[in-house]
């Protein structure tokens, strides 16, 4: 900011300058030297013309005309002190124009040239250190959204001034993911990672923005960089994890097996996270055989009364509660209000906490509502329906016809 006032007061002395120079040189000064300039050259033509004259013997007394030509000159000669007078005259203005062009300069520009936000803009930049180290501490205060958006705004405003720096766009990449703005995140990490391809972390960071571009070549070249990677370093967990989801959102369960399989060989069966990836690994080979688990699978119709108007919005909770109506749900799906009968098969994937599992409940029953505001714990006017009770792999069908 110091800089910025600094350049203001140059304009302001530029533009004093212009104000005061034409006002300080008097302008009688520039008539007097047009008219003497005139007077002189009146004064050579008159005399030319008195010698022709005199040659001629047109004239007896060319001595007193020339005389009389001289005092016409200076007749015409004003006096000195009115020329001084119009010369302060316009000298006194010169302070008040002065204070005037100030004024309006810099009120102007506190009207309309947000001085406010270029403040905030230059406290921001000023504590950019400070809130990349709280974005970058895995056990820090998460960052709230106003802070992410001034940590955003003093990175940019970094990077265009030092646009090599490959951490400061790992950085950004990093809040854009955050922020789920995955252009922002793929187009950072990839200028990141042209300027330090070897660095891991920059690496790993630009795979993991790729694979959440939904892109199936952009997902195909993190798959490669997370390989290259292991080759490296065959322990990285976080590729090793990166590379399960990977191939678990494409379906490749085999890989995503393979990949959890080696993180649990690394962490070791002591470790709080080897539960996690058994769990895991159970629901990726689920996946690759699902016929063998077809018994622990409940397929579910929901039919709609005939008496029932669907409201113009809101959502269809299916939930699995035990036998006894326990208001409890074992497990529970959300799915959108569109046409009816409407399908679908729940499992052990839809189960609400991990101590209580679906396959592992001899009989239930099946609640289907239609939730109008979103919230679940508000049920007055919702239309809902409610199975017999039933068993693992029969097929339930209910009727939403009743009312809260």
């Amino acid at each position: 900011m110091i800089l910025f006032w600094i350049s203001t007061l140059a304009l302001i002395f530029v533009g004093v300058v212009f104000i005061a120079l034409p006002l300080w040189k008097a302008k009688a000064q520039d008539d007097d030297a047009r008219r003497d300039e005139l007077n002189k050259a009146f004064y050579k033509d008159r005399l030319a013309e008195l010698k022709e004259e005199d040659a001629e013997g047109l004239v007896n007394n060319q001595d007193e005309l020339i005389t009389e030509l001289k005092q016409s000159l200076l007749d015409d000669i004003p006096a000195t002190e009115k020329a001084q007078q119009d010369s302060l005259n316009a000298r006194l203005f010169i302070l008040p124009s002065i204070i005037i062009f100030i004024v309006i300069s810099y009120g102007l520009y506190f009207k309309f040239g947000s001085l406010d936000k270029v403040e905030k803009w230059q406290e921001v930049s000023a504590r950019l250190p400070e809130l990349s180290q709280q974005l970058m501490n895995p056990e820090g205060v998460a960052l709230s959204d106003a802070e992410m958006a001034n940590l955003t705004l003093a990175l940019r405003t970094k990077l265009h001034h030092e646009p090599n720096d490959a951490m400061g766009w790992f950085l950004l990449g990093r809040i854009g993911m955050s922020n789920r703005d995955i252009d922002t995140s793929v187009g950072a990490m990839k200028k990141a990672y042209e300027l330090k391809p070897t660095d891991v972390d920059i690496k790993l960071g630009y795979a993991q923005a790729l694979m959440l571009s939904g892109d199936d070549a952009k997902a195909d070249q993190a798959k490669q960089m997370l390989k290259q990677v292991l080759r490296g370093d065959s322990t990285n967990l976080r590729a090793l994890s990166l590379l399960a989801f990977s191939s678990f959102e494409r379906q490749d369960y085999k890989g995503a097996v393979s990949a959890w399989k080696a993180m649990q060989m690394l962490i070791g069966p002591d470790d709080s996270r080897y539960e996690m990836l058994t769990r895991s690994i159970e629901r990726a080979q689920s996946k690759m055989n699902p016929e063998a688990n077809i018994d622990k699978q409940v397929p579910i119709t929901v039919n709609l009364g005939s008496n029932v108007t669907l409201p113009s919005q809101g959502v269809v909770i299916v939930s699995i509660h035990p036998a006894d109506g326990s208001a409890m749900p074992v497990a529970a799906a959300r799915m959108p209000l569109s046409r009816f009968p409407l399908k679908i098969m729940m499992s052990d994937d839809n189960n609400m906490i991990e101590q209580r599992k679906l396959s592992d409940m001899p009989n239930f029953i099946v609640r289907a509502r239609i939730d109008q505001d979103g919230n679940v714990s508000t049920k007055e006017g919702d239309w809902y329906g409610e199975s017999t009770v039933s068993t693992l792999g029969e097929n339930v069908s209910l009727e939403i016809d009743k009312q809260y």
